[in-house]
């Protein structure tokens, strides 16, 4: 059986009118709730990324980076 709720200072806050017995285990598996926020970055890779007119950069990127001989 399902029962839903909200989270109030760290305690799971059931719906008026629920009542567990004492003591019954649980399992609380988080509802997705939707977002407002800008979509992560890493999903837009390919429109972020730039031509740097390095044609081994993805070989040597140790070198470009922290200077690490090749």
């Amino acid at each position: 059986m399902v029962y839903r709720g909200k989270v109030k200072d760290n305690m799971v806050i059931l719906e008026p009118g629920i009542r567990l017995p004492e003591g019954a285990a649980v399992r609380i598996e988080l509802e997705p709730v939707a977002s407002r926020q800008e979509p992560d970055p890493l999903l837009r890779m390919a429109d972020l990324a730039i031509d740097t007119g390095i044609p081994d950069l993805a070989t040597n990127i140790d070198q470009y980076l922290y200077g690490h001989p090749v």
